[in-house]
Parts: structure tokens; sequence; C-alpha cells
């Protein structure tokens, strides 16, 4: 292999190792089988806090591993889904989830990025529009430059075919 391609080959095993790698270790996992696939699925739906672009499954934060042990502790004491998620939404807002709820307090987590995008094509548009046009006129020939160019045309006029 090149010395070229090896950081390439390297770069892609670490990103393919890291996707189907979870940060969840063997010792967090629930014996039952069932409940560990509902704290994996949960795990999935929830922000780490720390990290905020991982889910709790994804991150090895400390936070996110406080997380997926309460997901765990409360399945364990019979809660379903829905309210292990109403206990940390309340306890850490809606940011702890990855797909907070529409309603007037989290509108701007849902329509600001288009806010922004609009902005910038405000901002692109108005830039554009102010620049002045750029008018060029063309230069007077002097009547040495005229001369030359009334010969290059009548001899290309006597070179055309008839």
């Amino acid at each position: 292999m090149s010395r070229g391609r090896l950081p390439a080959v390297l770069l892609a095993l670490a990103l393919a190792s890291g996707a189907t790698r979870a940060a969840t270790s063997p010792e967090e996992m629930l014996a039952d089988p069932a409940l560990e696939a509902r704290a994996r699925a949960l795990g999935k739906e929830l922000r780490c806090l720390v990290c905020q672009n991982q889910s709790i499954d994804d991150s090895d934060a400390a936070l996110a591993r406080d997380l997926r042990r309460i997901v765990r502790e409360r399945l364990l004491a019979g809660d379903s889904d829905a309210a292990i998620e109403r206990y940390l939404v309340e306890r850490y807002g809606d940011f702890v989830l990855l797909r907070p709820p529409v309603k007037p307090a989290t509108w701007l987590l849902w329509v600001g990025p288009f806010l922004v995008l609009l902005a910038g094509a405000g901002l692109v548009f108005a830039f554009l529009r102010r620049r002045p046009a750029a008018a060029v006129e063309p230069a007077e020939l002097d009547p040495t430059e005229k001369k030359v160019l009334e010969a290059l045309l009548a001899e290309e006029r006597r070179n055309r075919p008839a």
C-alpha cells in the first residue's frame, strides 16, 4: 500500500468503526434483552447535554452515562418509555430530546435555521444589489490605431472568398 493511501484508509476505518460502536459499555447493559432494546431505543432519542449533537447512546460523556443509567433504572422500575421521557424533560427541559416538540418555547429551535438561511440570502441579495454595475466604456482609438484597424479590416475584406 502506498504511503499516500494509508491516511485515507485509516480515516475510513476509524469512521466506519465509530458509526457502528455505541458508547454503552457492557457493564451498563441490562440482563433482559427486551429492556435493553428499549433502553437503546430511548438512548437514541435523547440528546447528550454536553455533546449536544449526539444521542446519549452515542456519547461517552459522564452526563450521558448518568442519563443512560437513569433510563435503565426507570425501565427496571417499570416506567413506560413516555414516562421516562417526561421525567427527563421535567428535569432537563425539552432540549434533552433530539426531536423536541413544536410549541412556542421551541419555535426558535425549529424555525431558527430557516431564519438564518433567509437572513444570509437577504444579505447576499443586498450586497449584490448595492454593488455598482461594472460599466466599461470602450476607450477611444488614437489616429495611429485607427489606421492600423482600417488596414486590418481592408486586408480581411480582400482575403474573404466571394
